[in-house]
């Protein structure tokens, strides 16, 4: 029997074992990544996570109850670009396993009751649609009628969803009154800065929080920095436009790195005193 034919088959690495992080460009192992709340063992870079594995990240095991998961995105003005609108938001569910970018419901932190809302950036960059605007009204209106602390985590690359034209734009004011209601009755409002939070979403309710966390190096502004530097045509200042730069600017109250938001969200309700 040849040499050949008695050499064995050369392994390939499994798929996803391993991946490159864009903040050391160290290669690490998955596991340990994910082990880590998506954080980076060697530069503690955030990865992105899900919707849902934020919740598990955030809330007390078992205790998120979801509010109007049956409202469903139309395509009211049978927008078309590359594709159609209506086929964009079938592909998208099938891709990401939501039906919108917007997440909300009701958990208890460290055994205390809160109302959460999320937006995933996995969905249409997390762009603020009809449902998205609307799931977060309800859920602020439910958070005022029943008195709850208000926790809103942001990871929206764009604001307003073209698609749906001045329907969509209009949520962000319609959020945006929303919690103008909640916090004359009182409420507390903790917002939580992903990377990325950007468009609408940054320009409107995840600016308007009583108390406003953000994630490590998240990219946080209106439009991103690639277009002001085409429109200004000047340097933009180092680190423009990241958790870090808007901290020392007053935008931010305090930067929280992901495994230790639970505790801060936590303790800033009771300090509130809510």
């Amino acid at each position: 029997m040849s040499t050949e034919t008695t050499k064995r088959a050369k392994r390939g690495v499994p798929e996803g074992l391993w991946k490159k992080c864009p903040g050391c460009n160290e290669t690490i192992y998955t596991k340990t990544a994910d082990e880590l709340l998506g954080c980076c063992p060697e530069c503690n870079h955030h990865f992105y996570v899900s919707g849902k594995e934020r919740i598990r990240q955030v809330l007390d095991e078992g205790t998120f109850e979801e509010w109007d998961a049956d409202l469903m995105p139309t395509d009211p003005l049978q927008f078309k670009d590359k594709k159609a609108y209506a086929d964009r938001i079938v592909s998208e569910q099938q891709r990401t396993g939501l039906n919108d970018a917007a997440i909300t419901g009701t958990g208890m932190i460290r055994a205390r009751r809160v109302a959460l809302g999320l937006t995933d950036s996995a969905f249409i960059m997390g762009s603020m649609g009809s449902v998205v605007g609307e799931r977060l009204t309800r859920l602020i209106e439910r958070a005022t009628e029943q008195n709850l602390p208000l926790i809103i985590i942001s990871g929206s690359g764009g604001g307003a969803r073209m698609h749906e034209g001045i329907l969509s734009l209009m949520q962000m004011a319609k959020v945006s009154a929303a919690l103008a209601r909640y916090d004359n009755a009182g409420g507390l409002f903790i917002s939580v800065l992903t990377n990325p939070t950007m468009g609408g979403v940054a320009a409107s309710f995840a600016s308007l929080g009583d108390v406003v966390f953000a994630e490590p190096r998240a990219l946080v502004g209106f439009a991103g920095p690639r277009t002001i530097k085409a429109t200004i045509r000047i340097e933009l200042p180092e680190g423009f436009q990241t958790s870090e730069f808007l901290l020392e600017h007053g935008y931010v109250d305090r930067i929280v790195p992901r495994d230790r938001l639970k505790s801060e969200i936590a303790r800033t309700i009771d300090y509130c005193g809510k």
